[in-house]
């Protein structure tokens, strides 16, 4: 088919539908967060409205362009939208959610019995095997290998796994990020450099995936072309120009899971290395704070354990 290889500007920006599941969550998301602003100001508090910006604008809105969009639009029909789609609700749209710091919003809206319900969801286990950069590392790796199976393509023409996609996945999103950004007093050190180490190992694990799908010549989903270029949906003769066939599709796939992948691992290796310079910093003060006969009772300890 000629015509351009890629979708052009003006359709990337004036293609828009309804995703309803998506709506009901960015709906549900804005009405908690409100509700905690207006609890914090009836007790006499003060919520930056700069958060509040950030929560709002940022975050919800990245999350309804990602989903009523061009990617919403042609998730079902098309590899690229559907890649993309998926690799953004994962990663970009829960790390710009958390810069309007809804947890610590929780914690000050909250009575006393729910913010130790908060505490106690926040310190367990599956929110500490989250909240780290190995199980994140595994888990993208895992995810994004979903994408060389048929079982991508039975996904993306599901009538109920796809639209709930856009809802799953953030939520999936915010259980890395948000552990990541508000809850770092249980980390140690020594866990931090180990976490900031294997974050550069997943600057390799998670490029794997889009790497496959940019030089794989053969359709690694199972669809069969006809289904992939949107035909029954659309004749095929009513197929815009830039409509790539399906192993195109499949490249232009690869080419943005690789290019989202590797910048979303930016701002982790930022937030890693800012947590560790402030815990740095903390252990020093402490290490400061001893006197000489502390500090001589440590040594020894120290030593006592090497024998």
């Amino acid at each position: 088919m000629k015509g351009t290889p890629t979708p052009p500007l003006d359709t990337l920006l004036s293609t828009w539908s309804l995703d309803v599941v998506a709506l009901v969550g960015i709906l549900a998301a804005g009405a908690l967060y409100a509700v905690g602003i207006r609890r914090i100001r009836s007790r006499g508090g003060h919520w930056p409205a700069s958060r509040t910006v950030m929560f709002f604008v940022l975050g919800l809105g990245s999350w309804a362009v990602v989903s009523f969009g061009f990617l919403g639009t042609y998730s079902e029909e098309l590899r690229l939208a559907f890649t993309t789609r998926i690799a953004l609700l994962l990663f970009v749209v829960p790390s710009l959610m958390v810069l309007g710091r809804p947890v610590e919003l929780a914690r000050r809206s909250l009575g006393p019995r729910g913010s130790a319900r908060l505490e106690r969801v926040l310190s367990s286990w599956i929110v500490r095997m989250t909240g780290n950069a190995v199980f994140a590392t595994l888990f993208a790796a895992l995810a994004f290998c979903v994408f060389l199976t048929p079982l991508a393509g039975a996904l993306r023409l599901s009538p109920i796994a796809e639209p709930a996609i856009g809802i799953l996945v953030p939520a999936v999103g915010l259980l890395f990020a948000l552990p990541l950004v508000e809850n770092s007093a249980a980390r140690t050190t020594l866990f931090i450099t180990a976490e900031f180490l294997l974050a550069f190992v997943e600057l390799v694990l998670d490029a794997i995936p889009g790497i496959v799908m940019r030089l794989n010549d053969g359709i690694l989903d199972g669809v069969g072309p006809g289904v992939a270029s949107g035909v029954g949906a659309v004749a095929a003769s009513a197929l815009p120009g830039w409509w790539p066939n399906p192993l195109h599709d499949q490249h232009l796939a690869g080419d943005l899971l690789w290019f989202i992948a590797e910048i979303a691992d930016v701002p982790i290796l930022i937030l890693l290395f800012v947590r560790w310079s402030r815990l740095d910093r903390r252990d020093a003060k402490q290490m400061d704070a001893l006197s000489d006969d502390e500090m001589d009772a440590l040594t020894r300890e120290h030593l006592d354990r090497g024998r």
